[in-house]
């Protein structure tokens, strides 16, 4: 597989998902540059607005499995990753699966958890595997955690400590949509749901494979040091405790080279490391006395764009 055959088959999956969401292609393309980056996604917006659906939709347009976890304040660590179990019959403790052992892992409102049952996803999410009585399964491929959160309710929820909010490659928010696309969402469901008859256009093989070639999407090294200047710049960021970690830089790294592929190229450029700077480092800020409340992340990153110098140097094709 090659960069031509990537953005074909990106392109395939963007008009899947086209035929159940209006608009909010940008957020389709966000999830499309976890889904080749191996990355996860938090989508961060109030009730009602098409976080689950989108997800759903991603999911049913691959050709994959797909579990949802529906997170409470009772939920336990074993509802996530699994359990062993005694078996009469074998005489012995067996393990039986949890809803983590599929391809896309739906996270509904992932803050309801407790922080025990939310450190369940961390093995998960970053290593691929789940270990359960010193014994390690190795999760299949390709894995996407897309978690979502609602911003404005406090009451019966545990906000995602940093180490969990540094596991998530992108965060971004759905939005409101505007008043053309808010009719054309009343058109498209008056009389049946399009996701219903959602089909896969992706097959896994195909998607493992995008995922293995990303690596050759070529990132000069005038971007590398751009990337890093980035970084680094939000250490020292007006209102910023703690900056992006070398973890932050290479997720920019690897985002930006997703985003290329999606706009059709086999090479970043400055506009693609740009375009993921936000999405990728913003939850990973600390800011001063608004940490997790309002976009004080956002305004950081966007005030580090303006400062740090972007290269110039050409780049071949």
């Amino acid at each position: 597989m090659d960069e031509r055959q990537m953005f074909q088959m990106v392109s395939r999956v963007r008009e899947n998902i086209a035929k159940v969401i209006v608009g909010r292609l940008e957020v389709v393309d966000l999830l499309m540059t976890a889904l080749l980056a191996r990355g996860h996604v938090l989508l961060e917006d109030v009730p009602g607005t098409g976080k689950t659906v989108i997800a759903k939709s991603l999911a049913k347009s691959l050709s994959g499995s797909f579990g949802r976890i529906q997170f409470t304040p009772d939920i336990l660590p074993s509802d996530v990753t699994g359990m062993s179990i005694f078996d009469q019959e074998k005489r012995s403790f067996v393990f039986k699966q949890g809803p983590v052992f599929v391809n896309i892992v739906l996270a509904d409102e992932i803050n309801r958890a407790t922080p025990r049952t939310q450190s369940a996803l961390l093995e998960c999410m970053e290593e691929r595997q789940v270990t359960i009585d010193g014994v390690t399964y190795p999760l299949e491929r390709p894995f996407l955690v897309v978690a979502t959160q609602n911003p404005i309710e406090t009451q019966g929820t545990f906000p995602l400590p940093e180490a969990q909010l540094d596991r998530f490659l992108i965060k971004t928010k759905m939005g409101y949509p505007d008043t053309q696309d808010a009719v054309a969402i009343l058109d498209r469901f008056i009389d049946q749901n399009p996701l219903e008859e959602l089909q896969p256009v992706v097959t896994v093989e195909e998607l493992v494979e995008a995922q293995d070639y990303l690596a050759h999407i070529k990132v000069g090294t005038a971007i590398r040091r751009y990337i890093v200047d980035i970084v680094e710049r939000t250490r020292s960021a007006e209102g910023v405790i703690l900056g992006v970690s070398p973890r932050g830089s290479l997720a920019l790294m690897r985002a930006s080279q997703a985003y290329a592929v999606i706009k059709g190229r086999g090479y970043v450029l400055p506009d693609d490391v740009k375009a993921m700077a936000q999405p990728v480092l913003a939850h990973r800020l600390v800011c001063r006395s608004l940490h997790g409340v309002g976009d004080a992340g956002a305004k950081a990153v966007e005030q580090v764009l303006s400062q740090v110098e972007v290269p110039t140097e050409r780049l071949e094709e």
